[in-house]
């Protein structure tokens, strides 16, 4: 099993540096305009101050960029990583959504990234811009896209983003529970790699998940517990809010608890600004207003959650069932605690 670990913030590169030193094997640069730093800069320094860690977007959005522009950012971070670089892409909720749009759709997206893969590989490709098409490649041998292969991971919830990575991807990035079930996942997987005729030999399945790790004695009901998961439970429910919206899909089981209270809660919201207050605090901190949504039922729900035993044995039986790693989102003031807890405790143990 893997273990990551998710830097936000320009400053952040020496949480990125401490969390190598503590065994974490990679990184997530994320990319959201509105919330957190331009992701590049943030890689290109954590390259110079790291030496073994991976480095990745976690995920790159492909309506913030042009391919072509997104395939020269990350051969930029590959020349100074070579071997350790790799390039997350997913369709976008948080980044789109504050700005008051939508997601990519599976189609769009599967083209996009076939232009990204031909221009890493060295490849010249096809590539339409404002209803143009023309035959474009790197033209510059300095870029860097040769320097080490650049494995392609794509995000994927549902079941046709999924499919779409075992069809054209090297990876997986998926949510747990939000993404379903490691089998339904392997399922989708093996479904897309059936269209193009390929194995899912060495393909790499990374979840984002919750995580509580109890202190002995403690419950659920803590407010330390409380102030640690609760803003990543908070930016599940804000992304279940936007799909109920968009689809009128019926909220899946692990949410309704909490389902109808927390929807006449959003319905108070300022309408022309809902778009910004739903992921203000995303996985950054839990708004006061949000915190009573947190209870002990639905951190049992969201989160891998117990002593460190507990943990480490949830954590085993996710990599049993298909999932090579796992990565964590922890509120700004308690994530250098949470992340070593989690690696004397429960990632020594492998």
């Amino acid at each position: 099993m893997d273990f990551g670990v998710t830097a936000g913030a320009i400053e952040d590169v020496g949480y990125i540096a401490f969390a190598e030193n503590l065994g974490y094997t990679f990184a997530w640069a994320p990319d959201s305009q509105l919330l957190m730093s331009n992701p590049f800069p943030l890689l290109a320094l954590a390259a110079q101050q790291t030496r073994k860690i991976r480095l990745g977007t976690g995920l790159a959005i492909p309506a913030l960029r042009q391919a072509p522009v997104l395939a020269n950012a990350i051969a930029t971070i590959n020349k100074l990583a070579p071997g350790r670089t790799f390039l997350g892409i997913g369709a976008g909720n948080t980044a789109v959504r504050t700005l008051g749009q939508k997601p990519m759709g599976v189609a769009r997206m599967k083209e996009y990234v076939r232009v990204v893969q031909g221009l890493l590989a060295g490849e010249e490709v096809a590539y339409t811009a404002e209803g143009v098409t023309q035959l474009v490649r790197f033209q510059n041998s300095q870029l860097g896209h040769a320097e080490a292969p650049i494995p392609i991971h794509l995000g994927g919830l549902g079941p046709m983003a999924q499919a779409l990575a075992g069809e054209i991807g090297d990876g997986l990035v998926t949510s747990l529970p939000r993404g379903g079930t490691p089998p339904s996942v392997a399922a989708n997987l093996a479904k897309g790699a059936a269209r193009s005729g390929r194995s899912l030999d060495n393909f790499e399945v990374v979840a984002l998940c919750n995580l509580v790790l109890l202190e002995p004695g403690e419950t659920l009901e803590s407010d330390r517990v409380i102030a640690d998961c609760g803003s990543a439970i908070m930016a599940n429910v804000h992304y279940l809010v936007d799909l109920h919206r968009d689809t009128g899909a019926d909220p899946p089981a692990y949410v309704l608890p909490i389902w109808e209270e927390y929807l006449a809660f959003h319905a108070t919201r300022d309408a022309e600004r809902s778009h910004q207050q739903l992921h203000q605090s995303h996985y950054v901190y839990l708004d006061r207003d949000e915190a009573r949504f947190i209870t002990p039922e639905i951190v049992r729900n969201f989160c891998i959650a117990g002593q460190p035993d507990e943990v480490t044995e949830q954590l085993k039986a996710l990599e049993a069932a298909g999932i090579t790693g796992v990565n964590f989102i922890y509120p700004n003031k308690a994530r250098y605690r949470i992340t070593e807890d989690l690696a004397r405790k429960v990632i020594a143990r492998y």
